[in-house]
């Protein structure tokens, strides 16, 4: 794969939208150039250039679960530990593409030392944990442990990565 930090240079203007499209990416062009103190112009081209390069991957609505509760089944956040009994680069492959696929999980990590995979999924209630269990871990001769962890309370969810300019100012 290539590194694309090697295929691009970020200057201070780079980072500055980089930081700014983290905290509010539905921000109109015009907004995001004034807050970056560039012309429109250039803004859209910089941010095109991000894009095309892959240092913006996609543009999302983060929902706030909590507010979501209040309209619907409250909901179950599980973070699960994953060890395979064999660790072959196809076994491990195999698992994930089974585990990205599904819906119900949202973040999955090869993780070491410890288990081989961390998943944060979100199911409407235990029965669907259950079938989720069945897809991905019952039927995986594969799979030798699963330690689930189910959240009580979300206190801090930050999609967003540190940048030297948020670092330096």
């Amino acid at each position: 794969m290539t590194n694309f930090t090697e295929q691009i240079h970020l200057d201070a203007t780079d980072l500055k939208l980089l930081d700014t499209l983290q905290q509010d990416a539905s921000l109109s062009n015009l907004a995001l150039a004034e807050r970056v103190h560039v012309s429109p112009p250039t803004c859209l081209r910089r941010v095109k250039r991000l894009r095309d390069v892959g240092l913006i991957e996609r543009e999302i609505a983060v929902l706030n679960p909590d507010r979501l509760a209040d309209l619907q089944v409250q909901g179950l956040t599980a973070l699960v530990e994953i060890s395979l009994d064999r660790q072959g680069a196809e076994l491990m492959d195999a698992f994930e593409a089974r585990a990205i696929e599904d819906d119900a999980v949202q973040q999955c990590y090869r993780v070491s030392p410890g288990p081989d995979f961390m998943l944060v999924a979100h199911v409407a209630d235990m029965a669907a944990y259950l079938a989720l269990t069945q897809r991905l871990f019952t039927g995986d001769a594969n799979v030798r442990n699963v330690k689930a962890f189910f959240s009580v309370k979300r206190a801090k969810f930050a999609p967003r990565m540190l940048l030297a300019c948020a670092v330096n100012g």
